[in-house]
């Protein structure tokens, strides 16, 4: 049992194993290229990037920050077909809130109503949102820093990418005489 080294999801069976790092999928085993780049990335930057979303605003409502994640987890159940998830999103507080608000809300409503993870994992689900809908954690959290170095190590390689396809080819060869003598 182990987190994902890229998205953080719990992996309870299998995953993909590179190295030190465990992923959940193929999809972030690909993405986790970006983790190498991203630890490169002088923490002052990342910081500077940060204040940088506080003063534009939360994506979400446009309002003032401080912009931060807030995850949200959801439920749905129907008899014997459970599915949970926790989804974080980088907004302001309030809508952080709101959020968590309504997922513990729908998970609510349709938690219950598988057997037996819907009974179990449904508290579990909406304890987790009332928890966050009260936590105050420090700004920026780690996940915050963790998701805007791999924003940021994602546009150094588009930005590498766009210089290589700039680089014009070599100019074709001379076409060689036809005959030698």
């Amino acid at each position: 049992m182990a987190n994902c080294a890229y998205c953080n999801s719990f992996i309870l069976f299998g995953g993909v194993k590179v190295g030190a790092n465990t992923f959940c999928n193929v999809n972030c085993q690909r993405n986790g290229v970006y983790l190498a780049i991203a630890q490169k990335i002088p923490a002052n930057d990342v910081l500077d990037m940060i204040q940088r979303l506080d003063r534009v605003g939360c994506p979400e409502c446009k309002g003032p920050g401080p912009i931060d994640v807030h995850v949200s987890h959801t439920i749905w159940s129907a008899l014997v077909l459970t599915s949970w998830r926790s989804t974080p999103k980088v907004s302001c507080r309030k809508c952080g809130v709101y959020n968590q608000l309504y997922a513990a809300m729908l998970s609510g409503l349709v938690g219950w109503w598988g057997f037996p993870w819907g009974l179990i994992m449904t508290p579990v689900q909406m304890g987790r949102n009332i928890y966050g809908m009260f936590r105050v954690a420090a700004h920026p959290s780690p996940q915050l820093i963790k998701i805007i170095g791999l924003n940021l190590a994602a546009q150094l390689v588009a930005l590498q990418q766009q210089k290589a396809a700039a680089t014009p080819p070599l100019p074709p060869l001379p076409n060689p005489p036809s005959s030698l003598g």
